[in-house]
């Protein structure tokens, strides 16, 4: 059983349809937990929003340094931090550009580095928990999602690097890779494919609050698929 009591955690992008999972799922094994949200619009959604170990940092842009530093600087034991804020485009590579490509980078890759950083300094000299959320496409070639593959691709190297940077510490760093998510967006976006192969936020989160867990203690350095059967 996942036993999060008296620690705390961080989850970027932790209104959205797969961050409330793991936030409710962490609220369920005793932790509290951090939710930078950008804009108020938001909460409207979250289902969490007046939980009392849900802790809200509204106003937060996770691609602001000092934004980040701020976030971190207000958690007093964390334990395990969890980076899905992101974001999704695609297209042939004639129709990406350039405020498409740097969008991805900053929403992606840059929300990550920093959030890792955070994480690492907000962890220092105890034992913690870093998951990072890369796709499919980043590993497997893809079409038109050239822009977006590589800023997932960087999520990916970054927590491959990190991963053995700490390996002296007893700080974990892992990614999970998602491949199509069953939410409301997706199933709208592709109404004819077959939902029901899409794995469920739910059930990605029991994954990805293991990995962020006391009870993973051998993983690191390790790229998951939770792919489901899609």
């Amino acid at each position: 059983m996942l036993d999060f009591s008296g620690r705390e955690a961080v989850v970027t992008g932790g209104t959205g349809a797969l961050g409330s999972a793991v936030v409710g799922r962490l609220v369920s094994a005793g932790a509290t937990v951090h939710v930078p949200v950008f804009e108020s619009a938001e909460l409207d959604r979250f289902a969490y929003r007046s939980e009392p170990s849900v802790k809200l940092h509204e106003g937060t842009d996770m691609r602001v340094e000092a934004d980040v530093a701020r976030l971190f600087a207000e958690t007093r034991a964390l334990y395990a931090s969890i980076h899905i804020a992101g974001g999704f485009a695609m297209g042939p590579i004639g129709s990406i550009g350039l405020d498409v490509w740097d969008h991805l980078m900053g929403m992606n890759a840059t929300t990550c580095f920093l959030s890792c950083r955070g994480a690492v300094e907000a962890m220092e000299g105890r034992e913690g928990r870093i998951v990072n959320v890369a796709a499919r496409p980043a590993l497997i070639p893809t079409g038109q999602m050239t822009a977006y593959a590589a800023s997932k691709a960087a999520v990916a190297a970054l927590t491959l690097s990190l991963a053995e940077e700490l390996s002296g510490s007893s700080i974990w760093v892992n990614a999970i890779v998602p491949s199509i998510i069953d939410t409301k967006t997706n199933r709208a976006a592709m109404p004819d494919a077959d939902h029901s192969a899409w794995p469920k936020p739910e059930q990605i989160a029991e994954t990805v609050a293991f990995l962020a867990s006391p009870q993973n203690s051998v993983t690191r350095g390790a790229l998951v698929p939770v792919y489901g059967k899609s």
